[in-house]
């Protein structure tokens, strides 16, 4: 079954969105690696990148293997300096959260559209967006808490390494 105009057009403008995402987070990293003593946030960043990129990549298969064509577009540049690491929380939740509102249409489109394959694939995608809007709501309320105390902020930078771990090793056990 082919993927219609409609749908390769939304397939590629998630393709898109999914590169930027990982672009987004490089520019994170890269800020943030430039910050002292800030080597979990930083590593947790990269990584968010390369999870993207994935993202990004697996989105890319599905519409070539439907006998579309992936389209690799320009890509704006991202945002890169920050005035605290609260912002750069803000800023990810910000874009998980429009990440999901994208997904969630393609799923309403694929229904629309009666394409349940590409119905089935996305939900993938939807329980991935669960997790990333949590983590990034969590780490959020909790540098809030903190505020500008400088040894919270320290103390949620070492701890952001084992969220992080926690959540890959979630994933490599399903």
């Amino acid at each position: 079954m082919l993927l219609s105009e409609k749908m390769l057009a939304a397939l590629n403008n998630q393709v898109k969105l999914e590169a930027e995402s990982s672009q987004v987070y490089l520019g994170i990293a890269s800020w943030l690696e430039t910050q002292p003593g800030l080597e979990g946030y930083t590593e947790f960043f990269y990584r968010q990148s390369d999870e993207e990129r994935h993202h990004m990549l697996k989105l890319i298969h599905y519409i070539n293997d439907r006998d579309g064509h992936a389209i690799i577009t320009a890509l704006d540049m991202p945002k890169n300096t920050f005035g605290q690491v609260i912002e750069v929380f803000q800023d990810f939740l910000d874009n998980e959260l429009l990440v999901s509102k994208s997904i969630n249409d393609l799923v309403e489109l694929s229904l629309n559209e009666k394409d349940y394959l590409t119905f089935k694939f996305l939900q993938w995608y939807l329980d991935e967006q669960l997790e990333e809007e949590k983590m990034a709501k969590t780490m959020l309320e909790k540098l809030q808490l903190v505020g500008s105390d400088r040894g919270g902020i320290y103390q949620l930078d070492k701890d952001i390494v084992g969220l992080r771990t926690k959540v890959s090793e979630t994933k490599e056990g399903e």
